[in-house]
């Protein structure tokens, strides 16, 4: 029989109780639901009672939780649900180094930090790697952070533009048939990619950048036969470009440049005689000093839960993993 305990936390001074708690104390409420544990709040005073595992992994959601709150993120239901996972499932491991790493996109937008370990790896290897390669399910923020790092490198001047580029359709990018001109073809494609960068500057600012160059958003094809110096260079949905893209692709890279690939190998909707040049390159590169690869899983998921539970349903299904 595991012994039971009670334990008091002190919250910092000053932490906005009622963002840490939620609007009628719904996050408290959350935490009990998930742990067999009794909270007990009077101001920043928090009393835990429950048996000492259980007790220690709600701890540790509520240091994660202050944490955010004090840097000023407006807690949501799923950032609760997400600690709490963090805790249930990685009990000895310490959530304190992700979520100290912050990403200052813009003055007037919240700070984005990693949510989880592997978010948190794979910001270091941006930061230190020529070439990452990040590779898992929807919803694990890999092309989110991939532009917020190429947000903050252009903000710093560490790099005079951003090249966006995603393959323009799923069949090889055939785009003679769609009506309209060129931009009114691809520019479908590559919404989600300016819906990430409107999450994370102004629009009009955005829109500048854009219209000026600064920050380029086009299909992989337009990649073909140029040179990018002093470039951030972000290659999403990478699963559908075909091995000779993908050749072509990681060869645009130039002075001062860093690229960051972007896809889940369980989602490749090519033509079945094209082969895909993401799942090819994880042997193909693998031990080049200078290139990375970080691999996501569903317990790396940050939106809904549910998000979480169809990735893990279609795994046992299919029996497959992140790796390919």
């Amino acid at each position: 029989m595991k012994k039971a305990t009670s334990i008091q936390i002190k919250l910092q001074e000053g932490i906005n109780t009622a963002a840490l708690f939620g609007q009628y104390d719904l996050y408290l409420k959350k935490i009990e639901e998930a742990f067999p544990v009794k909270i007990v709040a009077r101001g920043e005073r928090l009393t835990l009672e429950g048996e000492e595992p259980s007790v220690r992994q709600v701890e540790r959601v509520f240091h994660d939780l202050s944490l955010q709150v004090k840097k000023g993120s407006h807690l949501q239901e799923n950032d609760v649900d997400l600690a709490i996972r963090m805790a249930q499932e990685q009990p000895t491991t310490s959530h304190r180094e992700p979520l100290q790493t912050v990403i200052p996109v813009s003055s007037k937008r919240k700070p984005i930090s990693p949510k989880t370990p592997t978010q948190h790896e794979y910001i270091k290897a941006i930061q230190e790697k020529g070439i990452v390669i990040g590779i898992g399910p929807a919803g694990t923020g890999k092309t989110y952070l991939a532009m917020a790092m190429a947000v903050y490198s252009l903000i710093r001047k560490e790099v005079s533009r951003i090249i966006l580029a995603r393959p323009a359709v799923e069949a090889g990018e055939k785009l003679g048939f769609l009506p309209g001109d060129m931009y009114e073809k691809v520019n479908p494609y590559l919404r989600p990619l300016y819906d990430a960068l409107y999450d994370m500057m102004e629009v009009d600012q955005a829109n500048r950048l854009v219209e000026r160059g600064d920050i380029e958003i086009a299909p992989l094809a337009f990649m073909r036969g140029r040179t990018l110096n002093h470039s951030f260079i972000i290659l999403d949905e990478a699963q559908n470009s075909t091995s000779e893209q993908m050749k072509m692709f990681l060869t645009r890279l130039g002075h001062h440049s860093k690229t960051v690939v972007t896809g889940d190998i369980t989602q490749v909707d090519l033509p079945t005689e094209k082969k895909s040049g993401l799942i090819e390159i994880q042997s193909i590169l693998s031990g080049i000093d200078g290139i990375q690869f970080i691999y996501f899983s569903d317990q790396d998921v940050v939106r809904h839960k549910l998000v979480q539970d169809i990735i893990k349903a279609y795994e046992k299904h299919t029996g497959t993993t992140g790796k390919g």
